[in-house]
């Protein structure tokens, strides 16, 4: 976290290539993936990068939680060092419970001098009647409903990252599971559930929600029903275009495309669209997939984004899409825009069935390639390397940060570099799910969640979920 040149010349290289959106992915990145998926399709599988993408060997690093006495092991690279910043079953500043299971959420530059906002999604998942609801009752969505977003003050200009001020900012909403950031400073916040009325809540879920960052206080939550209520994961953003990318986590998931009226103007509403391969009917990417091939692609109108039936049949939305010939995918889940494209998670895609990255480029003109192109440019061949991918990110450097969600032991932050080779930053030895890694605008400090418990009484958690900051050289190693 210091002032060295290393960390000064990686905030310099974030800063030239922030332009472009929410991170960039550089185009020798893009390369560098690309000719090692043609490297898989000739028959030499991916492998693991060697000196662990040159951070060296891991080793065990535990810290304490000063209120509660939580300890935390993680075992990162020499010279990285982590702090606890917020845990689950604690009180955030405005006094509410934090709600169970921390997942993604995205950085931004603060409002004080030296600081950052983290706004923090929470996939909690209890049933009702237990559900606990979140937040003051005048802002919630729901007045049942027991998830939502929490905002974080973290101060960063001092030896080590400290939370200042914390807050619900969305209320009463349910399964608040993924989203991303936008180009304007907000954090979209999608609900993985398309349950309602008939499970004893009292409003439709299934929907997007907008949570400006530099908002004090809990917003007023506006479903925008013209996005889709499916099983919602993530999104990305276009800045060119304005596009919103969506992913859906289901096992048969389409993915999809929002047309807002107004760029930047999401309650104004727009056109939902699923992806379709040129010339494949219901083209299935699931297996039997070619790595580095560029597949064109279309996009078919969804005539009721926001079906009737959707509370009963969660596939609702996918349906109308894959009625017109649209693509399946995998359980779509983590998704994030660089470098002209969005970069896409398929946590159970593949031959071997341990995940798929995707990169969808959007097309330009009016030929074949015009809706865009599909391409594969990594498939896990086996779990060892890399275990359901959930959550994506960038590094300044343009590599990846794939945040597992596995049974296997010791899920692991793991790096895919320039070259298409994944290896292991951090291992959480407590075996629970990464979610939500997002580095600070200067790139020195990285963000991540630990879920723990996604049900039951929030004031005590089984699992104590938890938010963690981690820095250190990284100038020594790919990220």
């Amino acid at each position: 976290m210091g002032n060295n040149s290393a960390s000064t010349s990686r905030r310099r290289l974030l800063q030239g290539t922030a332009a472009a959106g929410m991170g960039v992915f550089a185009v020798t990145a893009m390369e560098g993936f690309t000719v090692r998926a043609a490297d898989a399709a000739q028959g030499r599988p991916p492998r693991e990068a060697e000196d662990n993408g040159g951070y060296g060997p891991l080793r065990p690093v535990t810290r304490t939680d000063p209120e509660t006495g939580f300890q935390q092991t993680l075992e990162l690279p020499e010279g990285f060092d982590f702090t606890l910043l917020s845990l689950s079953g604690t009180a955030l500043g405005d006094n509410h419970m934090t709600p169970l299971g921390p997942d993604a959420m995205a950085c931004f530059e603060g409002v004080e001098p030296g600081t950052v906002r983290l706004v923090r999604n929470h996939e909690e998942r209890t049933d009702q009647p237990e559900a606990v609801p979140s937040g003051d009752l005048e802002y919630r969505y729901d007045p049942k409903g027991s998830g939502g977003t929490s905002t974080l003050v973290v101060q960063t200009d001092g030896s080590a990252p400290t939370v200042t001020d914390s807050w619900m900012s969305l209320s009463g909403t349910i399964v608040n599971c993924a989203g991303g950031p936008t180009p304007w400073g907000s954090w979209l916040s999608c609900e993985e559930t398309t349950s309602g009325y008939g499970d004893g809540w009292d409003r439709k879920h299934g929907y997007v929600f907008e949570v400006p960052a530099h908002s004090d206080h809990q917003v007023d939550p506006i479903a925008l029903t013209d996005m889709g209520r499916f099983v919602h994961e993530a999104v990305a953003i276009d800045p060119e275009s304005g596009y919103v990318y969506e992913t859906e986590d289901r096992g048969a998931a389409g993915f999809y495309r929002f047309l807002p009226h107004t760029p930047g103007q999401l309650a104004e509403g727009g056109r939902l669209q699923m992806l379709k391969v040129v010339d494949e009917w219901q083209y299935d990417t699931r297996t039997g997939q070619h790595a580095a091939r560029p597949l064109a692609v279309e996009w078919v109108d969804i005539d009721d984004p926001d079906p009737a039936e959707a509370e009963e049949n969660s596939s609702a939305v996918y349906e109308q899409g894959h009625a017109q010939g649209a693509a399946t995918f995998g359980r779509l889940e983590g998704c994030w825009w660089g470098g002209g494209a969005a970069y896409i998670a398929s946590t159970n895609g593949g031959d071997e069935g341990q995940g798929q990255i995707w990169e969808y480029r959007p097309g330009k003109g009016n030929g074949r390639m015009s809706g865009g192109t599909l391409r594969l440019v990594f498939e896990s061949p086996d779990s060892d390397v890399l275990s359901f991918p959930d959550n994506v990110t960038v590094t300044p450097s343009g590599a990846l940060i794939l945040c597992e969600d596995t049974s296997r032991s010791r899920p692991a932050l793991r790096g895919l570099t320039h070259d298409g080779r994944v290896f292991p930053f951090c291992l959480d030895p407590s075996n629970d799910e990464w979610c939500g890694a997002t580095f600070s605008p200067n790139g020195e400090i990285l963000f991540a969640n630990l879920q723990g418990s996604t049900s039951g009484d929030p004031a005590q958690p089984s699992t104590r979920g938890r938010t963690v900051a981690i820095w250190g050289p990284w100038e020594n190693g790919l990220l």
